[in-house]
């Protein structure tokens, strides 16, 4: 093909051509969905109607949960439809929609889990001026630089990705991920979509580092902290968020640094199911099990 806007649409990755194997698909992902939607919608209920989680901590993972809830919305309920439907259709502009707003969300949840390793290094670090750090005030100033960059981050990605001339339209995934559509490119990378991956990997590579040295920091302080009781209660508010850092950070990482495969492939499909379904259905439930309070709220909205 000449140009890309000659290509009308894209056609995804075809997970089986028997039916039954195509409903399973359609099963397996609905259980999914639904899973990662009732998890995060009650982290989310839990944290609005008690006042006891009314603090930046349980705010940034309200957040967090709305981010997940958004990231398996855009991407799960289209393959879903194309399963049942028995098709692979997707159109031009849906597949930009796709990788505009899942990319987005993908930055949004590593800058607020950035910046929520900053806020447990004050809480633990300088408990006396945690109030006066992270007062409501700077908190919505956060949340709203954490969406600004985003936003421009998913439309820089967006514009790289689509400004290329694509050679075929067939998508080797159940949606438009980025290294799938690259290796449609006729002419391989361009300098934009260059340029935003540089960009991409300096900002990751910083995010990392941030986030490792505020643990080093934290850590080095609850050492010091003389009752085993307040060094539990600091390590206990810590860990969730280090295991979902590192999930978050490990699965993704696997998944991009391995070269996409050229044809169909399930290693690629399950190393994608990884990165993108997992982190969102596991961070409300590794925070639910590990956090007292949100334990506590859970059970008096499930009795209620």
């Amino acid at each position: 093909m000449n140009n890309h806007t000659t290509i009308p649409y894209f056609l995804l990755l075809e997970f089986s051509k028997n039916r039954h194997l195509q409903r399973l698909h359609f099963f397996v992902f609905f259980v999914l969905y639904l899973t990662t939607i009732m998890a995060n919608v009650l982290i989310i209920l839990a944290v609005a109607l008690d006042n006891q989680l009314h603090s930046p901590m349980y705010w940034f993972l309200m957040n967090l949960a709305m981010q997940d809830l958004g990231s398996v919305s855009v991407i799960v309920p289209k393959s879903m439809v194309n399963s049942l439907m028995d098709t692979r259709y997707i159109s031009y502009s849906g597949c930009a929609a796709q990788v505009f707003i899942f990319i987005s969300f993908a930055a949004s949840d590593l800058s607020l889990l950035t910046v929520m390793a900053y806020d447990r290094y004050v809480a633990i670090c300088h408990p006396l001026h945690y109030e006066m750090v992270m007062n409501w005030n700077a908190c919505n100033k956060i949340m709203i630089l954490v969406w600004v960059t985003s936003l421009l981050y998913g439309t820089m990605h967006t514009s790289g990705t689509f400004s290329i001339l694509f050679c075929s339209n067939v998508v080797n995934q159940f949606f438009c991920e980025i290294p799938q559509l690259l290796k449609l490119s006729c002419s391989g990378f361009n300098l934009i979509e260059l340029g935003v991956l540089m960009a991409s990997v300096i900002a990751g590579i910083g995010c990392f580092n941030f986030i490792i040295a505020s643990y080093i920091m934290i850590f080095k302080a609850v050492l010091r902290i003389p009752s085993e009781q307040g060094r539990q209660k600091a390590i206990s508010t810590c860990v969730p968020h280090l295991i979902v850092v590192s999930m978050f950070l490990l699965t993704g990482c696997f998944a991009y640094l391995r070269p996409p495969s050229n044809t169909p492939s399930y290693l690629d499909f399950g190393l994608t199911v990884l990165y993108s379904l997992l982190p969102p259905l596991f961070n409300p439930i590794i925070y639910s099990m590990r956090n007292k309070n949100i334990k506590l709220v859970l059970s008096k909205l499930w009795k209620f």
